[in-house]
């Protein structure tokens, strides 16, 4: 089991919205819902690189470092979120859930939609906890997906700066 320290990415992630803020003029109340939708299509494209559920196909999931960076886009967008409702919860326990990859991200999906309907912090702990147990399901350790974050907020950054 692992312990996720958030606390340096939820200011990394403040940090962040605030620029985003003012260049697009947005407030955390007026898209909030624009966030949990970019979210779930996060996680989606990221359960898309893993190809845990194309039972169809022989194909193997992507590279280590796009199932990362599509990870970590999830990452960002949760960490919104929970700055956005005052979470205070800093820190998670990584554990491998029993349920396959495919169950997971259901899981997640069902949580996600429960916080839509009522974002209370409850809500976020429990499905961003979700979240990130798919984690070990994936080989991946908290390191490389902190690396990726910050990898991915740089990029951000980027973006904001050349009016992506």
């Amino acid at each position: 089991m692992e312990v996720a320290n958030l606390k340096e990415m939820f200011v990394a992630q403040g940090q962040l919205d605030a620029t985003i803020a003012i260049n697009h003029n947005i407030t955390y109340k007026t898209t909030r819902s624009r966030r949990t939708l970019a979210l779930i299509v996060e996680i989606g494209e990221l359960a898309n690189a893993t190809r845990c559920f194309k039972y169809w196909s022989n194909k193997p999931s992507e590279a280590k470092e796009v199932v990362l960076d599509e990870y970590a886009d999830g990452l960002h967008f949760f960490l919104s979120l929970g700055i956005d409702i005052g979470s205070s919860k800093n820190e998670y326990e990584i554990s491998k859930p029993d349920d396959d990859l495919t169950q997971q991200f259901l899981n997640v999906y069902s949580l996600i939609s429960l916080f839509a309907e009522e974002a209370t912090e409850d809500n976020y702990e429990v499905a961003f906890s979700a979240f990130l147990n798919i984690l070990p399901l994936l080989g991946f350790t908290w390191k490389e997906l902190e690396e990726a974050y910050y990898k991915k907020l740089g990029t951000n950054y980027v973006r904001q700066e050349t009016n992506y």
